[in-house]
């Protein structure tokens, strides 16, 4: 896990995007690949049509001020970067770029009115391209990577392929709690998931739990709390498009109301 790709575009959530992708680029010893993204060139013609040429031009000078800023901060950071201007939108430059990658740095939301979907941009990256995401509360300052990481282990195989892409981050933690709500369970257990790690040198405690019939998400939020956690593994995504659509899920639920960041695999 050595390419990790960060979101750069004038919102509320970039010093929190920028900030953790920063620190997971070093703590891995990768390279740092920054995507300028101007969404609103895209809508130009709906905008000229509106009359709103005069705000365009705005626009585009304000994301075009943003990055110039943002790249001279990189550039006095000491990691390995390159730098990528793309006019287009922002679900199509992340999705091209993210097959390039081995981890892609967003926030858990987007308060932008061209792109208010960031949680349909996670879904597709993670089903679509298999990257990982990490996912990162939009006032977040950093990430405490040799910190306690969570893993939420259910069997499922989205599951499986979390944790086996989180090795290189988990290698980096104090500690690791694999963490199983007992009546969600379904494929392996999670002692066989803790003696996967063992044999990468990560020595896991099992945490099993009991749901008492409260929602999933409400279970795994409750724990990040009590145990203190720098961040959460969890597979993504794991029902079809439309159920999640209709009925949510916990992948939803936690990118709603996580106060941690989120490392998400499908």
């Amino acid at each position: 896990m050595k390419n990790v790709l960060v979101l750069i575009h004038d919102d509320a959530g970039q010093e929190a995007r920028l900030q953790a992708a920063l620190d997971l680029t070093r703590a891995l010893g990768g390279h740092l690949r920054c995507v300028d993204v101007n969404p609103i060139t895209t809508l130009a013609d709906d905008m000229m049509f509106m009359g709103a040429a005069a705000i365009l031009a705005e626009v585009r000078a304000d994301e075009r001020e943003n990055g110039a800023r943002v790249r001279e901060r990189v550039e006095r950071e000491d990691v390995p970067f390159d730098w990528i201007d793309v006019a287009t939108s922002l679900d199509s430059a992340l999705r091209d770029a993210a097959f390039m990658a081995d981890l892609v740095v967003l926030n858990r939301s987007l308060d932008d009115v061209f792109d208010p979907g960031m949680r349909h941009l996670i879904r597709d990256i993670i089903v679509q391209s298999g990257k990982p995401v990490f996912a990162v509360p939009q006032d977040g300052r950093g990430v405490d990577l040799p910190g306690h990481a969570i893993v939420a282990w259910d069997g499922s195989p989205e599951a499986e392929a979390a944790l086996r892409n989180a090795v290189p981050l988990l290698n980096g933690a104090s500690r690791v709690t694999l963490l199983e709500v007992r009546d969600r369970a379904e494929g392996d257990s999670a002692t066989e998931a803790a003696t996967y790690l063992s044999r990468h040198g990560i020595h896991a405690t099992v945490r099993s739990v009991d749901s008492r019939g409260a929602p999933v998400a409400d279970v795994l939020l409750a724990e990040t709390r009590f145990l203190g956690a720098s961040y959460m593994v969890m597979g993504g995504f794991g029902r079809g498009r439309l159920l999640e659509e209709l009925f949510g899920g916990v992948t939803r639920s936690m990118l709603e109301r996580s106060g941690v960041p989120l490392f998400l695999v499908h």
